[in-house]
């Protein structure tokens, strides 16, 4: 049996703001993979890797330490995935990763149809070897090697050297791929009407040509939004920034349970009267409401499969919540797990994916996604989230993102369909989702300029 390890912990002091002390420790710290998450006014950063796994359509590969083992992945992912960290010599564990789309497929027993063999990861998570949580104040700092104790420290230390992002410049989010989306979205209109389904999210894709500097823009992108979650990764051959609107579940400690649809959307000008007006707009709008009701619908029906019999509630019902370039309609549905035996694991299996970014029923929004989307999703609308050994669970919907992977660069949204939608006014919700981000896209070269001047005054 492995010795068990434990991690060294320290919380020291730290000046200024935390959101820039996380970035510094992804842009000059010592791992090519980090995860940063924002969560409830704090902020981790996870660096490195003491163990690994990741779950691809036919196989999960594991590695704690310097141990590795491949198992087949069978029809309940999410229970191998509990198992194989559960075994992990290490106390007081919290792993970070993502989980693409397309592993809605393999907890539907679909994969063998959607998800091709030796394919791309449906799942990545990594325990590092370095966590901080950073809150206003101080920092502690988890390492399982305590020398690294010191290094974290003096980057901590580092606020005077950080590079300013360079201005930001907007993507072009309007000119080309309209004529093909509004396309699918009457088709999606046709197949509604025609009673095959009730509501799916179709979603584009925008390139961005320039090169960028994800640190910079997840600072910049951040300043101007207003997320439920924040997100900057380097996992797994994926790199993206984000600023998610939405949890696609949270569980506590105690097997609390919670998910938080929006749907139903509005822009937000930044004009008070018209936003105040566009908001009763979107409250009084039939289809909005409609669109979100059986959301929330397919919420509590999904929450009931995994929470103990009469937990569930609808609360917040038909609160708005403004989203940077956006306000949206939302409720929260809460309950408690009936199992503990299997972690937090069955509560995510049960929602995921997102119902505001499948459609309704699910099944049947998976084919026309697949009908009508070119490429698969990958990390669009599927999760960032970070789980601990003590139980608890928390996963962030990844929409409002930038995403970078194989020297390309891209944007992606979509807008939630029924039988009243307009072509038109889909395709403008997607310009207006995507604005969130388009706007704050900081360029590279200006950054490394500054960056480089930076690291030389430092070290002089």
């Amino acid at each position: 049996m492995a010795e068990r390890q434990r991690y060294f912990e320290f919380t020291v002091p730290v000046q200024g703001d935390p959101m820039l002390h996380a970035t510094r420790l992804a842009r000059r710290g010592p791992y090519e993979q980090y995860v940063v998450y924002e969560r409830q006014g704090a902020w981790y950063y996870a660096g490195g890797a003491e163990a690994e796994l990741t779950v691809f359509r036919d196989v999960i590969d594991f590695r704690a330490g310097t141990e590795r083992s491949s198992v087949p992945c069978a029809h309940e992912p999410l229970r191998q995935v509990h198992q194989l960290l559960g075994s992990l010599p290490l106390d007081g564990w919290r792993a970070f990763g993502w989980a693409t789309f397309e592993l809605s497929y393999a907890l539907a027993d679909r994969a063998d149809e959607e998800v091709p063999v030796g394919g791309d990861a449906l799942l990545h998570l990594v325990v590092p070897a370095v966590e901080v949580r950073l809150r206003s104040g101080e920092a502690l700092i988890r390492c399982t090697d305590p020398a690294m104790a010191d290094k974290v420290r003096s980057l901590l230390a580092g606020a005077d050297s950080d590079p300013v992002p360079a201005p930001a410049f907007s993507a072009d989010i309007v000119d080309g791929g309209r004529e093909p989306y509004q396309t699918a979205v009457s088709a999606a209109v046709s197949a509604i009407r025609n009673n095959e389904l009730h509501k799916v999210i179709l979603s584009r894709t925008v390139e961005v040509e320039q090169e960028i500097d994800l640190v910079g823009t997840y600072v910049t992108g951040r300043r101007a939004n207003n997320p439920a979650r924040s997100f900057l990764l380097r996992l797994g051959g994926i790199e993206a920034a984000g600023f998610s609107p939405e949890t696609v579940v949270e569980v506590a400690a105690d097997g609390t349970v919670s998910t938080q649809p929006l749907a139903g959307t509005r822009a937000l000008t930044g004009d008070a009267p018209q936003d105040a007006q566009l908001r009763i707009e979107l409250l009084a709008d039939a289809k909005e409401v409609y669109e979100h009701a059986i959301s929330v619908q397919v919420a509590w029906n999904e929450m009931t499969e995994a929470c103990a019999p009469g937990s569930v509630r609808v609360e917040e019902l038909m609160d708005v919540k403004q989203r940077g370039s956006v306000q949206h309609i939302a409720s929260r549905v809460t309950g408690r797990l009936a199992e503990r035996t299997e972690g937090p694991w069955p509560a995510l299996a049960a929602v995921f994916p997102a119902v505001t970014a499948s459609g309704v029923p699910k099944s049947a929004a998976y084919d026309l996604i697949r009908r009508h989307e070119p490429e698969p999703r990958g990390l669009y609308s599927g999760a960032v989230l970070m789980v601990s050994s003590e139980g608890d669970l928390d996963a962030a919907l990844v929409l409002r993102t930038v995403y970078r992977s194989r020297g390309r660069t891209w944007l992606r949204a979509g807008a939630g369909i029924v039988g009243e939608s307009r072509p038109e006014r889909e395709f403008e919700e997607t310009c207006e989702k995507l604005r969130s981000v388009s706007r704050h896209l900081v360029p590279a070269h200006d950054s490394a300029t500054a960056e480089c001047q930076a690291k030389v005054s430092s070290s002089g």
